[in-house]
């Protein structure tokens, strides 16, 4: 998706991580970043038109635990408001995606979770296929060896690194959005997304190639990512940068990877890369986020400077 026929910007962001919350709540935790991204921007709850979040109920441990989160922004008087449960990356996605509505002009997008208070590989599990694979109670570690084997197997890779145990942290990231004008009034510094796209591949991991990404592939052709100065991607594991390299096309141009929080790593690769813009570090990002075991599901999205 490109060519928006009302341009949409990041002109704020915030983010925290830290391996471990037990202290603070997911309210609380959340209300420090979102107050400062909507500080940054200039913005009050009652300012933004459209609100969007990406968790998982998982990894809270109880249903509804978004709703719950609702407090960190306020839901009175009634807001319009929007749930994934995906990394929050996906959550921009819909977000811009509504901001092409005329009577919608500022958006939040955040995300946020707290893994480290359960067993992270066993939850992941719960996503995998329920009938062949998620009996077998594969943790995610070693669905990623199995890849990372793949493509030492392959011989198209050389050194692919081994397989770290699946990194837990506990985190948020706010993003606010604006389209137009109403970007160009709340930062000098926009950050355009001019193209952004999702594309998913086959759960079962026995009918795909683990040595390559085609839906990363496709994602980043059908949002324009071709010439991209640099690139910011979600790396769950460090086998994925090499794959993600090839798929994507990057060559040796500079790329910045991190795992980040569960559902949350993946918006905050989004803001990282709006950040390397406003600053006029690169004219061109590639942002990338994933989801699902062996990179299933990719959203890659392209950030560009100028006013």
């Amino acid at each position: 998706m490109r060519g928006f026929q009302r341009p949409v910007a990041i002109v704020a962001s915030a983010s925290f991580e830290t391996p471990a919350e037990p202290a603070r709540n997911e309210v609380e935790m959340l209300l420090p970043v979102i107050q400062k991204a909507m500080g940054e921007a200039g913005l009050t709850q009652q300012d933004v038109g459209f609100t969007v979040s990406g968790s998982s109920d998982y990894l809270q441990g109880f249903p509804f635990a978004f709703v719950g989160a609702l407090d960190a922004v306020g839901a009175w008087p009634p807001i319009r408001e929007s749930h994934l449960e995906m990394d929050g990356a996906f959550a921009l996605a819909e977000a811009i995606a509504v901001l092409q509505h005329d009577n919608i002009d500022t958006a939040l997008v955040y995300a946020f979770a707290r893994p480290s208070r359960g067993e992270l590989d066993r939850t992941l599990a719960l996503q995998l296929d329920p009938y062949t694979v998620a009996p077998l109670n594969p943790d995610a570690r070693g669905l990623a060896g199995l890849q990372a084997q793949a493509m030492r197997d392959s011989g198209r890779y050389a050194d692919v690194p081994d397989v770290p145990p699946t990194y837990v942290a506990d985190g948020a990231t706010a993003v606010v959005l604006a389209v137009g004008d109403r970007a160009r009034e709340l930062t000098a510094t926009p950050a355009w997304i001019t193209g952004i796209d999702h594309r998913i591949e086959a759960p079962a991991l026995g009918v795909r190639d683990l040595t390559t990404s085609v839906s990363a592939k496709r994602a980043a052709e059908h949002a324009g990512a071709a010439g991209a100065d640099a690139a910011w991607l979600h790396t769950p594991y460090p086998h994925q940068e090499l794959l993600l390299r090839e798929a994507l096309g990057l060559g040796d141009r500079p790329v910045h990877c991190a795992a980040g929080p569960m559902m949350v790593g993946g918006l905050e690769r989004f803001a990282a890369a709006a950040r390397a813009v406003a600053a006029g570090e690169v004219t061109k990002a590639l942002a990338h986020a994933t989801s699902g075991p062996c990179l299933q599901q990719n959203v890659v999205g392209v950030l560009e400077g100028g006013k």
